[in-house]
């Protein structure tokens, strides 16, 4: 039916094995020229894998490469620059201390005899930000940017080399939705110029809005390509999983008893500015109710868990937990009555080159459980670390033994669920608990925080998915510019007047001061 000579790339047969797993099991992949084709599948489904088998990462077993039919062979990343195919990494490979315009020319730099031309490489960058609408700032630090920001220059670095198939690994990941609807039009725009993309991704809406065709992977195994027009999300969401999806919260109305957080006139200095990232912020939550704190990202929420949870100081007002004052109280007495699940798994979160069973006791180690003389009871970790592995389903070769590095970014973000829901604590301090998560394990995730909250606990979520905010929330306060301009119930709002508090359009009256 198909002519090979439409496909500019096909990958053919692919098997990929890890200790322990078969990451990529006899997959086939046939890319269309000037199509957005969308790989989809769980976390540890398989699919960077594949595409960094593309992008001369890793070698497969078994399986063969073609270009425009014919066979290539990808050794390595400079191979695949060289048949001009670029990939967005889902963490963002730039070195921080150096400019956004050196990030984007390391590596491919012009040299006339010996000496680099930092003039006309800048005055290619510009123009291809000008034609494709990604403004960055070329003399800013990377560490001083937003990560939109990076995305774009992750973006830019891939055209700066001419690529002309470009891989997006969950680029939508770390994204405000503002930002998504952005690169969805860049991505369009690619298309129409001929160029053809690979999106990765297991968000439904981002497919159904963008892809012409969606290929999707479940445990390492091909199940099938669908045209995105002859198909809808709960049989995208039966594909990827293997079974039916409630892709709805199902909850009972919320129960709220005794405050456990009382927050009053917060204020947290801002890292990169003079002025301050929360501004005398008040709020309160209670036993039994899921409060969210809404924004659009960089509105001072980040600061304020930072400030919440001790990771950074505050500079005024009171928090108090369960009765107590802990404004200034330490890091390991906070956590002493609250879980939390961080923004930044890879900062806050993990312990990268761990094992999975030394991640899951970090701050337990010390507790009787776990110690024997003051040595690690290392038998009762393994058997601990081995059931939150069982009861949360996180994915990975080698069980508690796997190197947290190594396991795909969904299940790093499932161990870190496991560890801080089995703490028990009167308080949970959720951020963006289902980043980068698939349907199937954003379903598990938002039926446990229902569960803890059904058991009394507190939950603070804060969340830049306005879909989740809707869904999973009991009372919503709205973030804008460091303060909380509205406080608004998910069952008498919509996501349009959502949308307005949040980018600064409405605010409630006095409210910010309760």
């Amino acid at each position: 039916m198909d002519n090979s000579q439409d496909y500019v790339i096909e990958m053919l047969n692919i098997t990929k094995v890890f200790p322990g797993i078969k990451a990529n099991d006899n997959i086939t992949l046939q890319l269309r020229r000037g199509e957005i084709h969308a790989l989809l599948g769980e976390n540890g489904a398989g699919k960077s894998t594949l595409m960094s088998v593309l992008f001369g990462l890793y070698q497969p077993e078994e399986g063969v490469i073609k270009k425009n039919g014919e066979v290539v062979k990808i050794n390595n990343p400079n191979d695949a620059t060289a048949l001009n195919i670029g990939m967005v990494h889902q963490h963002f490979k730039l070195i921080e201390v150096f400019t956004v315009l050196d990030n984007i020319i390391l590596g491919a730099e012009t040299t006339k005899l010996g000496f680099l031309q930092k003039k006309e490489a800048r005055k290619k960058v510009e123009e291809l930000s000008k034609r494709y609408k990604l403004n960055v700032d070329l003399d800013a630090k990377v560490e001083d940017i937003t990560v939109g920001m990076q995305q774009r220059v992750e973006i830019l670095k891939m055209l700066y080399r001419d690529n002309e198939i470009l891989i997006f690994d969950e680029p939508t990941a770390v994204l405000t939705p503002q930002e998504i609807d952005e690169l969805m039009e860049i991505m369009r725009g690619f298309a129409k110029e001929g160029k053809s993309i690979l999106f990765i991704t297991h968000k439904l809406n981002e497919i159904m809005a963008v892809a012409d065709r969606v290929s999707v992977l479940r445990k390492g195994k091909y199940i099938g390509t669908v045209n995105v027009a002859d198909t809808n999300k709960q049989e995208l969401s039966n594909m990827m999983v293997g079974r039916p999806v409630q892709l709805q919260v199902q909850k009972a109305p919320a129960q709220p008893k005794e405050v456990i957080l009382d927050v009053k006139d917060f204020t947290v200095p801002s890292k990169l500015h003079h002025n301050d990232a929360v501004k005398h912020i008040s709020f309160q939550a209670r036993a039994g109710e899921i409060v969210c704190i809404a924004g659009i990202d960089g509105n001072g929420q980040s600061e304020l868990i930072y400030g919440l949870t001790g990771l950074e100081k505050s500079s005024g007002g009171t928090v108090t937990l369960c009765g107590q004052d802990i404004s200034k109280a330490s890091i390991r007495t906070r956590l002493g009555n609250l879980s939390h699940i961080p923004e930044d798994r890879h900062k806050h979160g993990l312990v990268l080159d761990f094992t999975l069973e030394q991640n899951m006791v970090l701050q337990r180690f010390r507790e009787k459980d776990f110690q024997h003389f003051g040595f690690i009871d290392n038998g009762n970790v393994r058997q601990y670390a081995q059931r939150l592995i069982d009861q949360f389903d996180v994915r990975s070769g080698q069980g508690p033994v796997t190197i947290a590095r190594s396991m795909s970014g969904g299940n790093q973000q499932k161990a870190i669920i496991a560890r801080e829901l089995d703490r028990d604590k009167p308080l949970i301090v959720a951020v963006q608990p289902t980043r980068g998560l698939d349907v199937g394990a954003i379903e598990y995730i938002h039926n446990q925080l229902v569960n803890e909250r059904d058991e009394g606990k507190a939950v603070l979520l804060v969340s830049l998915e306005l879909d989740e905010v809707m869904s999973l929330s009991d009372r919503i306060l709205v973030m804008y510019e460091g303060e909380i301009v509205g406080e608004l119930d998910p069952k008498q709002t919509t996501v349009q007047e959502l949308g307005l508090y949040m980018a600064g359009a409405k605010r409630q009256g006095g409210t910010s001061h309760e």
